[in-house]
Formats: C-alpha cells, structure tokens, sequence
C-alpha cells in the first residue's frame, strides 16, 4: 500500500510525457502567455484559467502536458532564459563568465526574469517543486556554465582540481545573494567585479 502510494505521489508532482499529440503552436503560445503573465503578476497570482486564456487554449490542453501551473511556468521559464542567456565562447574563460554573468544579470533583473525570487520562495513550502526547480533548471544551468569551466582547464586559465560545485556557488552567489536581499546593486561593473575577484584565486 505504501508503495503504491509513494508511486502515485511521484506521478503527481512530474511532467507527463510529451506525446505526438501537443501541438509545437499551441506549446510556444502557452510558454509566451505564462511569460507575459509572469512578468506582471507573482507567481501565486498567475492561474492556468489566465494562461489557457491568454494562449488560446483549453485548460484540458494544459493539465493534458503538465501536472499543475507551476510547472508550465517552470518550463516557460527555464525555455526563455535559455533563450536569453547564451553560452560565450570569447577565448578567454574570465571574459566568457562576464559576458554570461552579465546576461543573467539583466534577465534577472527583467519583469519576466525576476520570477526567479518566486520559483525559490515556492520551493520553500512545496520540497517536490524544489526537486523540480533543482533538477529541470538548476541543474540545466549549471551543466550550461561548466562548459566555460572546461574550456578554461584546458587553456591553463583556471587552476585543475577545484571542486567545480563549490566554485559556482562563489561565481553566482553574490549574485543570487544581491537579487534576493536587494542590499546592493546588480549592473555590468559589479559583474565586473565579482567576476575579476573570484579570478584572482581561480588562477593562483
């Protein structure tokens, strides 16, 4: 019994499948309408009533793709960033982590970006949606930026041995910290900065 109950809970809380069924139109039209939603109201404030709405589709299409509303934001907003935020490849790992840090900056600090606080605040009463958050865009994100890592071990920019994790944290943390607690500010110069100073013992 509590096996059964542990597999229907898990069913739940995770995408269902894509099948040949969904339709790419109508899946673009919903990702742009939670998008455009999200950039006026808060997470908890954006209905799938207003998404199926705004996409011109019918609430049945959405639960038909996605378990609940927080996902297709979830979904729309690992897509745009994705779109927004590219991978450099300048030739230098210190310039390719200021451009990309730069990017993720003004996404973040964008009206469709900024959802982001509450993508985090929601994990922090719903752990399975904090599972989702962790697995279908932080994880993505992070994979994304180790390539830069990766490129810069082998030039010999970045010392070989660090432990990649910890050192992420250090690169995106001060920004993440700034975002959320808005004690400081976020533009191109303090990228700059924090970039040119977790540098500094990258390289020793």
């Amino acid at each position: 019994m509590t096996e059964a109950r542990t597999k229907h809970a898990t069913r739940s809380t995770e995408p269902k499948p894509r099948g040949r069924q969904r339709s790419v139109e109508a899946e673009a039209a919903i990702m742009t309408a939670t998008i455009d939603l999200l950039r006026k109201k808060c997470l908890r404030e954006v209905t799938a009533d207003a998404i199926a709405q705004r996409a011109g589709v019918s609430k049945a299409t959405l639960y038909k793709w996605w378990p609940n509303k927080n996902l297709i934001a979830l979904d729309a907003f690992t897509a745009k960033m994705k779109q927004s935020v590219p991978v450099p490849d300048t030739g230098s790992a210190c310039k390719d982590f200021t451009e990309q840090i730069k990017s993720v900056i003004r996404f973040y600090t964008s009206p469709g970006g900024a959802c982001i606080r509450h993508f985090i605040a929601e994990g922090q009463s719903d752990p399975a949606f904090l599972a989702l958050f962790r697995e279908r865009f932080l994880k993505n994100r992070r994979n994304e930026v180790r390539i830069i890592w990766e490129r810069g071990v082998k030039r010999g920019e970045i010392r070989d041995g660090l432990d990649e994790d910890t050192v992420m944290d250090l690169i995106y943390g001060p920004m993440i910290y700034r975002l959320l607690a808005g004690h400081a500010p976020l533009d191109d110069a303090h990228a700059e900065a924090m970039i040119a100073a977790a540098f500094r013992g990258l390289q020793q």
